[in-house]
């Protein structure tokens, strides 16, 4: 027998998500199917959303594994290029560009057509992560304007606090002044400015973890809207079993650097699922799980490949109980909370030794 652990693809629920950004905007949908689509498949989820008008992701070869696969949408690549030796699989495959930096500007001059580019020039709005400065955009924009290899710009931008209260207004009326003298297409609402913003819709929208059914709203930040409340539906649900049991007695402790010590007799059941899985090691006790579809918690430090689960109040779980670690009945979101991360980073950390059903 294989080792319990699995992680279940609901393409259905992918469809059904794509709707909801479908329903929410007029803009075309550039999805994000990046970092293996948030570990759901890159493959498998271009498929599903195959009604989207775009995808973007980082990696070369991953676009034209997509182009390969068949698919004929617009592909951007979200970091651009990283040296003119990439250029002839761009013409090659047709893909696009975010261009963020003056060197790769200088760089298109060895792109090996004319008139076939089309380019995402990204504006620095106040993230400081890629992009030119206010200052900067005009420049560049007129390097692009008058660049052989240009076909079409899109401006975009990349807000730092959408799902925050502080909200996008200020980097919002900095982009849309840069943008104004300039009639091309606009990009800057990821997930949460999609929700919750329509005035950032603009030509394109790029959902993100939305799609994959977990709300970008950090409780206390923004709405603190769920998934649920938003109408989305987990794509994704980490699940194993118990496979042994202990009793402790008052006094005993619990895993490495005894973190948990039992305050009277209990039973605590181990889980086949540990942070060589996916699953943080940094989760502290209290973090929600479900036994046989029943709330209960962990206890201890995460190890590589077994954590321990509360069974205090759950007489009936024994070896062999189903536990859901996230997603069908309990919300990543939740989950990412009580381990003081975000669920991108969950959804990304499943590792390739976890096996993978739809």
């Amino acid at each position: 027998m294989h080792r319990p652990i699995q992680a279940r693809i609901n393409l259905g629920a992918l469809e059904s998500n794509l709707r909801v950004a479908r329903r929410t905007t007029s803009a075309r949908l550039m999805s994000i199917i990046k970092a293996n689509g948030y570990g759901h498949g890159m493959l498998r989820v271009a498929e599903v959303l195959s009604a989207s008008d775009g995808f973007a992701l980082l990696d070369i070869q991953d676009a034209v594994q997509l182009r390969e696969a068949g698919f004929r949408q617009e592909i951007l690549l979200l970091e651009g290029f990283f040296g003119a030796e990439d250029l002839a699989l761009v013409a090659e495959y047709h893909l696009a560009c975010v261009i963020h930096s003056a060197g790769q500007i200088a760089a298109l001059d060895a792109y090996p057509k004319n008139g076939s580019l089309d380019v995402w020039l990204k504006v620095n709005s106040g993230m400081n992560r890629l992009g030119f400065a206010p200052n900067e955009v005009a420049q560049a924009m007129e390097q692009l304007r008058r660049h052989r290899a240009v076909r079409e710009i899109t401006l975009m931008t990349h807000f730092a606090n959408a799902d925050e209260e502080r909200g996008v207004a200020e980097p919002l009326a900095l982009f849309n002044g840069i943008a104004a003298p300039y009639r091309v297409a606009r990009s800057l609402a990821n997930s949460a400015a999609l929700l919750r913003y329509p005035e950032t819709h603009g030509d394109w929208v790029r959902p993100g973890v939305m799609l994959y059914g977990a709300s970008p709203f950090a409780p206390g930040g923004g709405e603190g809207l769920s998934a649920q409340q938003l109408g989305l539906q987990p794509a994704m649900t980490l699940s194993s079993r118990i496979i042994a049991v202990q009793e402790l007695r008052a006094g005993d402790e619990v895993g490495y650097g005894a973190l948990f010590r039992a305050e009277h007799s209990m039973r605590i059941g181990i889980v086949a699922c540990g942070y060589a899985d996916g699953y943080p090691r940094h989760a502290p006790n209290g973090t929600p799980i479900l036994v046989d579809g029943q709330r209960a918690q962990t206890l201890g430090r995460v190890s590589m490949d077994m954590l321990y689960a509360d069974l205090s109040k759950l007489p009936q779980a024994g070896v062999g109980s189903a536990v859901t670690l996230w997603g069908d009945g309990l919300p990543i979101e939740e989950v990412a909370r009580a381990a003081g991360t975000i669920s991108y980073e969950l959804m990304c950390a499943l590792t390739a030794r976890v096996p993978v059903v739809v």
